[in-house]
């Protein structure tokens, strides 16, 4: 398959972490269940329309939830494949013992794992959503238009060209 192909096929990821969402951490907040159930009819209608491969960031928060829902999707769909975009290998370590626990097991489940930078540098984060957007050919985002990572990786998305499907939180 050629890397164009394959670009035609995938679909990257881009959302807020807790702090900027409405129900923050709380995962069972009616709000956030919203979200899921959004997150699993899109990822499902990309897959029917053709997306094969999908790649996340692994941050807190929509990223997460994201991966979770490209795994069930996996689980119906065995030529579904998952790649964990690693900003740099300490992502996870000031995170709490449960965060770091669950972060582990999804990147374990990934069928790639692409580490962009052995270190944290102050702009690994930003050069992994760029990687995402540079093999992909779609981006789905969780933005509302606030300031930060994801709204430079949509500006970033959009200059590229990708098509773009967005989610307010």
């Amino acid at each position: 398959m050629s890397q164009t192909t394959e670009r035609m096929t995938t679909c990257c990821f881009s959302g807020y972490r807790p702090d900027k969402l409405p129900w923050g951490y709380n995962e069972d907040d009616e709000r956030c269940l919203r979200l899921r159930e959004k997150l699993c009819d899109i990822v499902s209608a990309v897959y029917a329309s053709g997306i094969r491969h999908f790649i996340c960031g692994m941050a807190l928060g929509c990223d997460t939830l994201f991966c979770e829902t490209a795994l069930q999707l996996r689980d119906d769909h065995p030529d579904v494949t998952l790649e964990a975009a690693l900003p740099c290998e300490d992502q996870a370590a000031r995170w709490n013992e449960a965060q770091r626990s669950r972060y582990f097991k999804l990147v374990e489940q990934c069928d790639v794992e692409t580490l962009v930078s052995r270190k944290y540098t102050p702009d690994c984060m930003m050069r992994r959503n760029m990687y995402m957007v540079d093999h992909a050919s779609l981006l789905i985002a969780v933005y509302d238009g606030r300031f930060g990572g994801t709204m430079q990786t949509v500006g970033y998305a959009g200059r590229q060209g990708l098509e773009i499907i967005q989610i307010k939180p």
